[in-house]
């Protein structure tokens, strides 16, 4: 992505996983092509009907297999760069979420007793609506949430992928044969857990959804997804709709918009048997805890704080440009975003010059309407907390290099210089397009302090010597790690997950973490005839 983002800007695809592409934007529509398969471009009239015009989806949740009015009423979807209203969404209560956990149950038997060719079958059909149907889902994407064309035409290109990678789920052999001291078959079989709980954060939702939705389904399970209610449109309502056009029966996903009080139902509901939560670290203790009680499995992906290690031997302008993606890219509303950038003394004035440059230059608006490197963030709440820490760590010392401004949601990509270890916006996780730089004298201090703190999801680190890199890695506890490349990286069959406070381990993407996530085991063993026992 060029520093103006003027003209044919490129894809967001080839610094998530080295796949080459281009986005190029025409009315807030998105057209994605790439090079090495999958995606191809798209006819319109391959998608002349949306996916929301043949149904009546406003003010209604999805449950029990119809689109029917929430019992907590419906509420405005809003733009955030403009404030202006999208639509109405329903709203459910725990009460829905008893009626549709019970009705999930009851689908779920049906589901998994099909031929695991027709699990596979809508799997495949349902990456193949998401390509069809590009434009219309990158549409709500740009306006709902507020990222860039280019990275809604990531988040399309991964839930195809997540859904092609869960299509091969089904035919697995999933189990062993075990040995056996008596005279028996002996075996483990992995089975589906039952209904899964999907509850889904606003910044990226498509992706963040649809990693546990498509395993889980493909694995026999029947899901009830729980959207944030800000980006309920991009992250439930139309990912229910690729599924039901894909031929899912109705019951085995449901879709329930809601606030604490149905993700508490969720976790509660005996019908519920796992739990697959991305948000925030302190919304996660408290699922966690819950999930305890009620002794079920839940899957913790949270925060981050993540670090980029730029060494003495790092080319600046590369180094530079991997900071300014992994800070400022989707307005830093990742939980992989870069929060510390710690560099070499030898580098540190070099780098903090060029990153606060680059950062100076990045044109921040609305999306929909223009071609912009950064777009809103999700709403006023996000952005205070974003700016408080931002002021309260130049009141500790930090030098404002570039932004820490905003006009309504627009936050300007920010630079902090000589970050005290202290400050806020080093140590905590920020959320917002804010790149805090800190001073280091060796490899060892960047180790130590990338090392220091709670959190443990992503690490880059920029070197000439890989093998250096990979060793200094070695030191530092997170679930992933990016030698010459930035924090930011995601694909469908690839193990994702932090360590720590950010999370359980991966326990999303690959074969192994999704039928670990969404399975039990069962042992089984058969005999020719029943043995004779003593009594």
């Amino acid at each position: 992505m060029s520093d103006t983002m003027t003209g044919r800007a490129t894809s967001p695809v080839s610094a998530y996983g080295g796949r080459e592409g281009s986005v190029s934007s025409s009315s807030g529509l998105l057209k994605l092509s790439l090079r090495m398969g999958g995606w191809h471009d798209m006819d319109k009239e391959e998608a002349a009907v949306g996916l929301l015009d043949t149904i009546d989806w406003q003010g209604n949740v999805f449950k029990s297999g119809a689109w029917t009015a929430g019992r907590g009423g419906d509420y405005a979807v809003v733009e955030p760069a403009t404030g202006a209203e999208l639509g109405r969404m329903g709203r459910a209560t725990p009460e829905d979420v008893t009626e549709a956990a019970a009705s999930a149950a009851a689908a779920q038997k049906e589901w998994a007793a099909l031929p695991h060719t027709a699990r596979a079958a809508v799997l495949r059909k349902a990456g193949d609506l998401w390509q069809q149907h590009a434009d219309e889902i990158s549409g709500w994407n740009v306006r709902e949430v507020g990222t860039v064309p280019g990275m809604a035409g990531f988040a399309l290109h991964v839930a195809a992928e997540e859904c092609y990678e869960a299509a091969s789920l089904p035919s697995r052999a999933i189990g062993e044969l075990l040995p056996s001291e008596q005279p028996r078959l002996s075996l483990a079989r992995r089975i589906p857990a039952g209904v899964v709980a999907v509850i889904s954060p606003f910044n990226v939702p498509i992706i963040l959804g649809i990693r546990s939705v498509a395993p889980a389904l493909a694995l026999g399970n029947a899901v009830i997804l729980k959207p944030d209610p800000r980006t309920a449109v991009t992250g439930g309502t139309l990912m229910a709709r690729v599924f039901e056009e894909a031929g899912l029966p109705p019951g085995v996903l449901q879709m329930l918009p809601g606030g604490p009080d149905v993700g508490e139902a969720l976790i509660a509901d005996p019908h519920v048997r796992v739990i697959s939560f991305t948000g925030s670290t302190a919304v996660g203790r408290r699922i966690g805890e819950l999930a305890g009680k009620h002794l079920k499995r839940a899957h913790l992906e949270l925060g981050g704080n993540s670090a980029l290690l730029v060494l003495d031997d790092a080319d600046v302008d590369a180094a530079v440009n991997l900071a300014a993606w992994g800070s400022f890219f989707h307005q830093g509303q990742i939980c992989m975003t870069t929060g510390r950038h710690l560099v070499s003394e030898r580098l540190y004035d070099d780098f903090v010059e060029r990153l606060a440059a680059k950062a100076g230059h990045l044109p921040v608006g609305d999306p929909a309407t223009g071609q912009v490197a950064l777009g809103p963030v999700i709403d006023a709440g996000q952005r205070d907390k974003i700016h408080a820490l931002v002021s309260a760590s130049v009141e500790q010392g930090a030098k404002l290099a570039a932004g820490g401004s905003y006009d309504n949601l627009f936050y300007r990509p920010t630079v902090l210089a000589d970050v005290p270890l202290t400050a806020p916006a080093f140590a905590e996780e920020v959320f917002g397009p804010v790149a805090p730089v800190t001073r280091v004298s060796s490899v060892e201090e960047a180790v130590e302090l990338a090392a220091d703190g709670e959190y443990g999801l992503s690490l880059g680190i920029v070197t000439r010597d890989v093998m250096r890199g990979l060793a200094a890695a070695e030191q530092i506890p997170t679930g992933i790690v990016h030698i010459n490349d930035q924090t930011v990286n995601d694909e469908a069959n690839a193990p994702f997950g932090g360590v720590r406070a950010s999370g359980t381990g991966s326990r999303f993407g690959g074969a192994a973490a999704n039928i670990e996530a969404f399975t039990e085991t069962r042992w089984i063993t058969m005999r020719g005839e029943p043995p004779q026992y003593p009594f």
